[in-house]
């Protein structure tokens, strides 16, 4: 399945595979960024995110975490 940055649900939950412990809050966006461009079946231009868009992910991915970890 090929990603853009408008899947910001399924990237949210492909970085909670991949990064599970960690709390998505404290990532930086730049990381968030780098993180989204490596993942497999990623082919989204990076210059067609924004700040926006990252913050989506990083919801949908916390969204996950919280559902795990309970905070």
């Amino acid at each position: 399945m090929n990603m853009t940055w408008q899947d910001y649900r399924q990237l949210g939950e492909m970085l909670f595979e991949k990064y599970d412990t960690l709390n998505p809050l404290t990532v930086r966006f730049t990381d968030l960024h780098k993180w989204v461009l490596d993942l497999e079946d990623f082919e989204g231009k990076p210059e067609a995110s924004n700040e926006k868009i990252l913050e989506a992910i990083q919801m949908a991915w916390y969204e996950e975490w919280k559902d795990e970890y309970g905070e």
